[in-house]
């Protein structure tokens, strides 16, 4: 896969990693810019111990597995993600890899876990692709360990950021082009001691996003920022 890295000088931001996809124009939203229409899963909807969960919202279906066909999950604990999901159709697995738990570092938990719990791979897939996705990530106990990477529908990447703070960080992905954002891989590239889990999912098309940057600039604005104190993580 080719992928194009643009330069961005900013100080405690993720950088987007875009792709060189034609019509590919992903900016990284900060925390706020989703108004009240956009659509929200928060993992309380479906009971403790929920494996690969399926939720219908906002006329969406969202499942959730470990990965889509193509990638490779690897051994161990952590795992990661490696490869690319194949071409022609963006589909996930779900082998009960997933699994909603609580979570005693998160505020609004429960939360959803990769497996082996809190260090294991997350990816969901969008029945209709949408133009903007959020979530909370974390609790982070290293910067830059993680990483976000959104897909369209025939599988091809449009663009990553890895995580830029301790504790819970707000990520949030539009894509200025249009609703081209099928699918979502969330999966440990480096060095996190405590792992991570997802929560409060914020979807929906243009209209439900305030404060775009500039898609030129493919940057970065008023990211969350964790708290800067490392803790151990509880599972509830």
């Amino acid at each position: 896969m080719n992928i194009k890295s643009f330069a961005i000088a900013a100080v405690g931001a993720s950088t987007i990693i875009a792709s060189g996809i034609a019509n590919a124009a992903l900016v990284n939203l900060g925390p706020g810019s989703f108004t009240a229409a956009a659509s929200v899963i928060t993992f309380s909807e479906q009971p403790f111990g929920t494996v690969d969960p399926v939720y219908s919202v906002g006329g969406n279906t969202i499942s959730f597995g470990t990965n889509f066909v193509g990638q490779s999950v690897t051994a161990g604990s952590p795992r990661t993600l490696t490869g690319s999901p194949t071409g022609g159709s963006l589909s996930l697995v779900q082998d009960g890899g997933t699994r909603i738990v609580g979570d005693g570092s998160n505020p609004t938990s429960p939360v959803l876990s990769g497996s082996p719990t809190f260090n294991g791979p997350i990816s969901f897939l969008f029945s209709t692709p949408v133009a903007a996705v959020g979530l909370d990530g974390g609790y982070f106990n290293a910067i830059g360990g993680t990483t976000i990477e959104a897909f369209d529908v025939n599988g091809a990447s449009l663009g990553s950021i890895v995580n830029s703070a301790l504790g819970i960080e707000f990520y949030g992905l539009f894509d200025t082009s249009g609703s081209n954002i099928a699918g979502v891989s969330f999966y440990i590239t480096g060095n996190e001691p405590a792992g991570f889990a997802i929560d409060n999912l914020t979807f929906g098309n243009a209209n439900v996003v305030r404060h775009v940057p500039e898609p030129a600039s493919l940057a970065l604005v008023g990211l969350g920022i964790g708290s800067l104190i490392a803790r151990r993580r509880k599972s509830a």
